[in-house]
């Protein structure tokens, strides 16, 4: 909300300073009490030398067919010569001047140009006629489009200005605007008079309300217009007045100020009315044309079905059936309700006959209705938070009395009220003994009773406690603790005594869980993976594949901010591929990724959803590797790959490997069926690992995938190893190596399981380093090379006894396998 303090000054009984200095403090001042404020400043910025002339002659250019020459009174014994392109300049206007030196904003490059004396195509110009564009006007809130020419003056409005005005200031852009960033809750902050009452209270002043004069004519409202509510629930009050003869041309310059300095566009008097009214009292009210009405009923009521409005911003809206609210005629919707008004029934030049509503609509269907259409306007930012309903009938009063005053219109006779429904009066007991007992302090209730004074709420004082009633104005108060943190904000959160917690204090650690999870994004990292981050919203078809368990409902939300951003994940690895996308689009080929994260399953629809912990990594491209036979080899990474990646994390996490089993599996559309295992600890089902289908693929053009997907609540739930610290042994390592000629059905497997078995316990690693099969080989045979490494964590071995082990591993190969040592 844009606060113009020169306007604000006016509801005050002791105006704001508003010099550069005050104003500093006074932006602490509201940050620290109230809310945050974005900026303050002016529209003059540091613009200079703009001041107010008459045309007097103009001349043609004789070297141009669309510059003319000028002659201009600007105070001063001497006119001022100025060359101008301007389509609309004529004598007699009332002009702004850019003189000589003066320093104004490059409308297109928002820099600040000091301005020349120059010759255009020969002839002197001492200057430069401007349009408001040209002076730090945003084309949003300049009245006249810039291709229309330079700012002019109203007739009206040349009684007040002299030649020679400082134009910044007749235009009222050296007041001070302080740009307030409320919260959703403040809702009677976006009024100049709810802003009145909060500056108010935190500067000890009294706020005294507008008061304004109504005439009404002979001619009754009832026999021209009549309302009907289709629904109760669709709007708690509404009323309207209607205003006959009206003139509809540009607003006064004061007018125009106060628009053009909140942030918003004069139009024409009336439309300009309704707008000054909406933010003086917050309450947003529309005008109708009572002449392009059909018949004389305006309905509240729904949508109905197919039905279509083409709102003000020219835009053609399709209406949700049953669930937009519109004003409508006996025909047709007229506008949204509570969010924009339509083209059908706007208010133009040749508008003579007008009716002005003012209503409370229903909140929640407002917002609903701004949300779908993507139409978030001033008056539904307003209704959404809530407004003062005690002003909803005096902003209507207002707005006629000013009808009549800038438009000449002719007020109907009797406010026609369709509904008129009082809110509940909400009354709260509050006691200094609370107060103190939250805040620490040691306020009276006379005390507090004086904040409450300071803010106008109206209370009764029973000497034990206070009965506050919460003014309509304030929606936002509804419990003690409300009335509670307006005494600790007033009072000063700075004054507030400070103490230390007291309490006993325990150890802070994580929980089993949490070293669990810590631990798995450490294995993985470890294991040559990156982290990666995922949307938890996707597309409602690539939240269910994947899936660890049957198809379960969805979880969508109501009002997604984009299509691909509608429902929650039941996997991760839809992330993940949309990732490796992104990489192999941006020429990364080689892709090790894992996410651990939630995802969300729901039981029946409308339900609130489970929310599950799961792991997920994929490989892509081109794994490198040590090798014995080359230093570094690369070679496209595999089911075997990814297989042994699970298979780490699973025993390093405490999953014994003897619990751990893999079955094929081709019960996942979205896996390859040929190359994708189920993973089960003894029955309890942990995830799957394998290739992407590459019809999954297909779409992305993408390359092999493998990839895989944990249920991390299973996997912790199967831990039966706790891992522990083992210090790394300072004594030197012993090895042996071995070379077996075994029958080629004899699995590495079953060869390292006969030697762990059968050595003693200073064996500490087996590793396989070669393979052969071919000629000088027996059919049906190969010969398997071992490294086997003995150590001691406490002393040196004794090479008998390696040798003694060694000798006892052999023989039970022999024995055991019928393996020929060679």
């Amino acid at each position: 909300m844009k606060i113009n303090l020169e306007w604000l000054n006016e509801y005050l009984d002791q105006p704001l300073a508003v010099t550069e200095s005050d104003i500093s403090d006074l932006v602490e001042e509201i940050e620290r009490t109230s809310v945050e404020v974005d900026d303050y400043k002016t529209l003059a910025d540091k613009q200079d030398g703009l001041i107010v002339a008459e045309v007097m002659s103009i001349a043609t250019h004789p070297d141009s067919d669309h510059m003319v020459i000028t002659q201009l009174d600007i105070g001063q014994s001497q006119q001022v010569q100025v060359v101008t392109g301007a389509p609309n300049v004529a004598v007699g206007q009332f002009v702004i001047l850019a003189q000589v030196g003066a320093h104004i904003i490059n409308h297109e490059s928002g820099e600040l140009i000091e301005l020349s004396q120059v010759k255009l195509r020969g002839i002197e110009s001492n200057g430069m006629l401007v349009a408001l564009q040209e002076i730090g006007f945003d084309a949003k809130i300049a009245p006249k489009d810039f291709e229309a020419g330079i700012f002019v003056f109203n007739p009206e409005d040349i009684k007040d200005v002299s030649t020679g005005d400082d134009a910044l200031a007749v235009l009222g852009m050296h007041d001070i605007v302080v740009d307030t960033d409320l919260t959703p809750n403040r809702a009677d902050m976006l009024s100049m008079i709810g802003t009145a009452y909060e500056f108010g209270a935190m500067r000890h002043v009294t706020v005294t309300e507008p008061d304004f004069d109504l005439i009404e004519y002979e001619t009754l409202a009832a026999d021209q217009i009549n309302v009907v509510i289709d629904e109760p629930s669709l709007v708690s009050k509404y009323a309207v007045r209607v205003m006959n003869n009206v003139t509809v041309q540009d607003s006064p310059l004061w007018l125009q100020k106060r628009l053009w300095n909140a942030g918003m566009r004069p139009i024409n008097n009336i439309v300009d009315i309704t707008n000054y009214m909406m933010l003086m009292y917050g309450q947003p009210i529309h005008a109708f044309d009572l002449d392009k009405l059909t018949g004389q009923t305006l309905h509240v009521r729904r949508a109905g079905e197919d039905e279509i409005l083409t709102t003000l911003d020219g835009n053609e809206r399709h209406l949700r059936s049953g669930e937009d609210i519109v004003i409508a005629d006996d025909q047709r919707a007229l506008m949204l309700a509570g969010v924009m008004g339509g083209m059908s029934s706007e208010v133009d030049a040749n508008t003579k006959n007008i009716v002005i509503e003012s209503a409370v609509f229903n909140s929640t269907l407002v917002r609903a209705t701004a949300r779908r259409h993507n139409l978030h306007s001033e008056a539904s930012s307003r209704f959404e938070r809530g407004v003062n309903s005690d002003n909803t009938f005096n902003t209507l009063d207002h707005a006629a009395a000013l009808v009549d005053q800038l438009a000449q219109g002719q007020v109907a006779k009797g406010r026609v009220v369709a509904v008129d429904k009082q809110p509940p009066i909400i009354k709260i007991q509050l006691t200094s003994q609370r107060v103190n007992q939250l805040l620490g302090t040691q306020l009276t209730l006379a005390d507090i009773a004086t904040i409450f004074d300071r803010l106008a709420f109206t209370y009764e004082n029973n000497g034990t406690a206070l009965i506050v009633t919460v003014p309509a104005r304030r929606p936002d108060i509804s419990i003690e603790a409300d009335l509670i943190e307006e005494v600790a904000r007033l009072f000063g959160y700075d004054n507030l005594p400070v103490t230390l917690p007291v309490g006993p204090t325990t150890l802070g650690k994580l929980s089993h869980r949490q070293r669990k999870m810590r631990a798995t994004r450490q294995i993985f990292e470890s294991l040559g993976l990156n982290q990666a981050i995922s949307y938890v919203l996707t597309t409602a078809e690539k939240a269910q594949k994947f899936t660890l368990a049957q198809k379960r409902p969805t979880v969508s939300l109501s009002y997604p901010m984009s299509s691909d951003r509608t429902t929650a994940r039941q996997n991760i690895l839809s992330g993940l591929l949309d990732d490796v996308a992104y990489n192999v689009a941006h020429s990364v080929h080689d892709i090790a990724l894992y996410e651990q994260g939630r995802v969300f399953f729901a039981k029946n629809e409308n339900e609130l959803p489970q929310e599950v912990e799961h792991v997920a990594g994929v490989l892509v491209g081109e794994l490198a590797e040590s090798h014995w036979q080359k230093e570094k080899a690369e070679r496209t990474v595999d089911f075997y790959d990814i297989k042994g990646i699970v298979a780490q994390y699973l025993d390093e996490i405490g999953i014994s490997e003897k619990s751990i089993r893999y079955v094929a599996t081709d019960q996942y559309p979205d896996m390859h069926p040929g190359q994708t295992a189920d993973i089960y600890a003894g029955d309890i089902h942990l995830g799957f690992v394998g290739q992407i289908h590459p019809s999954t693929l297909k779409a992305q053009k993408l390359p092999r995938v493998f990839g895989f997907e944990l249920n991390l609540e299973h996997v912790f739930s199967n831990i039966d190893e706790d891992i522990l610290y083992q210090k790394i042994s300072r004594f030197p390592q012993v090895s042996r190596d071995i070379a077996l000629l075994v029958d080629d059905n004899i699995s590495n497997a079953t060869i390292e399981s006969v030697i762990w078995d059968t050595a003693y316990s200073k064996l500490v690693d087996v590793t396989l380093f070669d393979l052969y099969t071919g000629e000088n080989l027996s059919k049906g045979k190969r010969s398997l090379a071992y490294t086997l490494t003995y150590q001691d964590d406490d002393e040196t071995l004794v090479e008998t006894d390696v040798n003694t082990d060694f000798e006892k591993v052999k023989q039970a190969l022999v024995s055991g396998l019928g393996a020929e040592i060679r």
